[in-house]
């Protein structure tokens, strides 16, 4: 219902008063978060990654993300293999400033067309120093004999970013079909946006930081 013309002066005037920064606290109501579709945020980010310091101290203003949306392991085939991949930790500069950090996983073929359901990961489980940690395990939804040729594993890391107030793809990697073997493997980063048909890649930092994974295969004989 409309307020009265009388009372409006005195709403603006109240709005001024009570939303100050120098508060110790933000009264603002808190804002939805928002997932933008892959290239969408790109149109809305110009410039380079925020002040590292930027929103810094304010998760606690947002709500949790959901969990994450991982599947189980395909049923097991004669003669077929799966394939576990455990995300351990990511190597980025800016590691502790990454709200609500966690990894979208996909299958994709030479054209970018998914061929898997796309998985998320819950929340990362700690920060250290320029690492933030997983520890989760990623089943492929497809036996690796039925990967196409030219097929690649994209591994997307996307965080919060409460000044824009969506979530963002900061980075990616990605692990093509001669690179599945049981045991550990360190990718490289690459800069956004994600280039799933693999043809401009930049990496996104000459320090030696990447992301560490581990891989089960598992045969049915």
């Amino acid at each position: 219902r409309l307020k009265s013309p009388q009372t409006r002066p005195l709403l603006f005037i109240k709005n001024i008063l009570t939303y100050n920064k120098e508060f110790p606290f933000d009264v603002q109501p808190v804002p939805l978060r928002k997932i933008l579709a892959p290239g969408e945020e790109e149109n809305l980010e110009l410039e380079e990654e925020e002040d590292a310091a930027a929103g810094a101290g304010s998760t606690e203003a947002f709500p949790p993300r959901a969990p994450g949306t991982l599947l189980p392991r395909l049923p097991s085939e004669p003669g077929m293999t799966l394939l576990t991949i455990k995300i351990e930790k990511i190597g980025l500069k800016d590691a502790g400033q990454c709200i609500d950090p966690y990894m979208t996983i996909s299958v994709k073929d030479l054209n970018g067309v998914d061929l898997n359901p796309v998985q998320d990961t819950p929340v990362a489980t700690r920060k250290e120093d320029t690492y933030i940690h997983f520890s989760v395990d990623v089943e492929i939804q497809r036996h690796v004999e039925k990967l196409p040729k030219g097929a690649a594993i994209f591994f997307e890391f996307k965080h919060y970013k409460p000044k824009k107030r969506f979530t963002s793809t900061k980075c990616f990697a990605f692990m093509e079909m001669d690179e599945i073997k049981p045991g550990p493997i360190v990718i490289e980063l690459y800069k956004k946006p994600t280039d799933f048909k693999r043809k401009k890649l930049q990496l996104l930092t000459k320090k030696p930081l990447y992301l560490h994974l581990h891989q089960t295969l598992h045969k049915d004989s």
